[in-house]
């Protein structure tokens, strides 16, 4: 190293962000032998996206799978995953290192830190038509956690979505949540009991309004930060990288503003950048997404404007899929700071997406990811997808939990704030030609695809978008309704309109890594010193093949990263 580099601390391993990529590669470093951690945060909240997210992790053949008898084996996975994912968008050697060290990162974890999940049994695989794909078990949500357990570092926790608590305060698990918004049998006990453990903790509620128990993404972090604790592995927030110091083609650390201040931090051993995508930067979707885009349309944490990704163009790295994000309607409701994710409401049967010619243009049912891709594919000038409205009636309004609106048994119409309404996020008519007026969609053009979908409903099939074929899109279906449980009719006033956007949950592209998660070079060497896991890197699972395609592979390589840097041995 040369003699005028100067810096103000010194660590072995120093990670940037703090969601589930980056508190696993700062465990994990720690367990494999390189005691000196630091993890920093730009924002005054840990956690990331990771935090606010469902908390879903894939992980084909792990632990939790097994000991529920669930049978797979990683070729099965494999065979699956090379149907949906060419070599030219992820190479064998990302692929392989995924699919063999995702379980082995769970044991590790399971084995060393309070991280425990549960194994989702009835959760499908996104593409159930396909060789190899399973019915469930694939994907696990973490154990709900006590937040007690943090101390006051959970103050500093940031929670997990508003749609995934219920009554805005009591966190729910992925399980739960699909039993209570589908009012499915036994939902009522499942309400009940959540709201009595609320109510009767009193204690707590001397303490915090929010529920102590914690689940989904937060639950996640929330294990993984209680174990940093643990190991008194220290996390800075409110501290924003600005540069990656290199010399001669190393990185030797990072330069950061802590609380406004400027320092040097060195990195003996390695940089870890696990600081989300750019999802919050307009200027980078302008030049890298499909329009229309906006980033008031992202559910991601707004501190994730690209700044690592953009460090490691400057340094040369090899970038790749900057044109795809982890798309996902998104529903912006007037007075709330960050647009909620839309993924099960339009799945129930009894509503339906339309463009602003009134017509449908996708499966409703079909996972999240490939309904957006639909809809950026189908975009035209000419016959514009933005923006698409839910179209539904009063039965629908009184049976199923859509968004903010909840249902209009716990919140009927005179409750809803004034400003949904008068601000365009819904809509309400007598007739479905009047509500068409009012959302400014072709009324013709409505009035003919509501009574097209009314026949659907009647006879089970949908000829046009094929919804209701697959086990996944009858997993958000309701099986009383019959012949087709997620087809259903549009016909009792009055009728409602909310405004879905193109939204997504964070952006795809980044750098290019190894199977070590080292970052490569345009030129095809490795920038020695630089790691790269998460949103920071190009996905090893863009085609999002089940529920937890963005946490497992950001998982697996910061444990993979944890080993290159320490030489540990598995």
């Amino acid at each position: 190293m040369s003699s005028d580099q100067q810096w103000d601390y010194s660590y072995d391993v120093v990670v940037v962000g703090s969601g589930n990529g980056g508190l696993t590669a700062a465990l994990c470093s720690y367990e494999m032998g390189s005691k000196d951690v630091l993890v920093v945060e730009k924002s005054d909240l840990y956690g990331g996206t990771s935090s606010v997210s469902g908390g879903g992790v894939w992980i084909p053949c792990n632990r939790y799978a097994r000991a529920a008898g669930a049978e797979d084996d990683l070729a099965k996975a494999k065979t699956y995953l090379r149907q949906l994912i060419t070599e030219e968008e992820v190479p064998e050697y990302q692929l392989d290192a995924y699919l063999e060290n995702g379980p082995k990162m769970v044991d590790f974890l399971h084995q060393r830190t309070r991280l425990r999940y549960v194994s989702l049994e009835h959760y499908p695989d996104y593409y159930t038509n396909l060789e190899g794909s399973m019915e469930g078990h694939r994907s696990m949500e973490p154990e709900t956690f006590n937040a007690d357990e943090l101390g006051e570092e959970w103050r500093r926790l940031r929670r997990t979505h508003p749609m995934m608590h219920l009554g805005g305060l009591i966190g729910i698990t992925q399980v739960e949540a699909a039993l209570l918004i589908g009012q499915q049998p036994g939902w009522w006990k499942i309400a009940l009991k959540l709201f009595a453990d609320y109510l009767l903790d009193i204690p707590w509620r001397l303490k915090d309004r929010f529920h102590r128990s914690l689940a989904t993404g937060c639950a996640g972090v929330a294990r993984l930060r209680a174990s940093m604790l643990d190991r008194d592995i220290p996390l800075w927030l409110n501290t924003s990288m600005t540069r990656v110091v290199d010399e001669d083609g190393k990185v030797l650390g990072i330069e950061v503003k802590r609380n406004g201040q400027p320092l040097r931090i060195q990195a003996r051993k390695a940089v870890i950048l696990a600081a989300g995508g750019f999802e919050h930067n307009q200027e980078m979707r302008e030049q890298y997404l499909p329009k229309p885009t906006d980033h008031n349309w992202s559910a991601g944490v707004r501190e994730n404007t690209g700044d690592a990704i953009r460090e490691g163009i400057r340094l040369g790295a090899k970038v790749h899929r900057m044109d795809e994000a982890w798309w996902c309607n998104t529903i912006s409701v007037p007075g709330e700071a960050i647009p909620r994710l839309s993924f099960m409401e339009k799945s129930y049967p009894g509503s339906i997406m339309v463009n602003p010619a009134g017509e449908r243009f996708s499966n409703e049912s079909q996972n999240y990811m490939a309904f957006q891709q639909e809809t950026f594919e189908k975009h035209t000038e000419e016959n514009p997808c933005n923006p698409s409205w839910q179209i539904f009636d009063a039965h629908f309004r009184a049976t199923y939990f859509v968004g903010p609106l909840y249902n209009s048994r716990f919140r009927p119409d005179w409750a809803l704030p004034g400003r949904y309404e008068r601000e365009g996020f819904f809509a309400k008519a007598d007739t479905v030609r009047e509500l068409a007026y009012k959302i400014g969609v072709d009324p013709q053009g409505l009035e003919n695809t509501v009574t097209k979908m009314n026949d659907y409903a009647r006879t089970g099939t949908d000829p046009d978008c094929h919804r209701g074929e697959s086990a996944y899109d009858r997993y958000y279906g309701d099986p009383r309704v019959t012949p087709n449980p997620c087809l259903g009719p549009i016909k009792e006033p009055p009728f409602y309109a909310m405004r879905v956007d193109p939204g997504d949950f964070g952006t795809q592209g980044g750098m290019v890594i190894n199977e070590h998660a080292q970052v490569l070079h345009e030129g095809g060497h490795v920038i020695e010193g630089l790691y790269a896991i998460g949103n920071c890197s190009a996905p090893t699972l863009p085609c999002y093949p089940g529920p937890g395609s963005t946490l497992g592979p950001s998982m697996t390589f910061a444990y993979q990263s944890a080993k290159a840097i320490t030489g540990y041995q598995d």
